[in-house]
């Protein structure tokens, strides 16, 4: 594996710990598809870091169970503004 991409996992993991942040947000701060997110953190960083790898699992267990609310909340606040 390329250097800079173990690098970027690494550091693209440290972020989610660090804020709890969703894979479309940390996405969206290092310039990546959530798909690049998604395999950095769920397939690379196990063979680099596999405590760290657990950490991050355990953010996107809690955000995954978390999700529908969010959807929830966003809905109600798109038809709040709508009136």
């Amino acid at each position: 594996m390329r250097d800079y991409i173990e690098e970027r996992t690494v550091d693209i993991a440290n972020y989610i710990v660090e804020n709890s942040a969703t894979v479309r947000q940390t996405a969206k701060v290092f310039g990546v598809s959530k798909s690049t997110v998604h395999k950095d953190v769920s397939e690379r960083l196990k063979t680099i870091d596999k405590g760290l790898s657990d950490m991050v699992r355990k953010v996107l267990e809690v955000n995954k169970a978390e999700r529908h609310i969010r959807g929830g909340l966003a809905t109600r606040e798109k038809y709040r503004h709508a009136k």
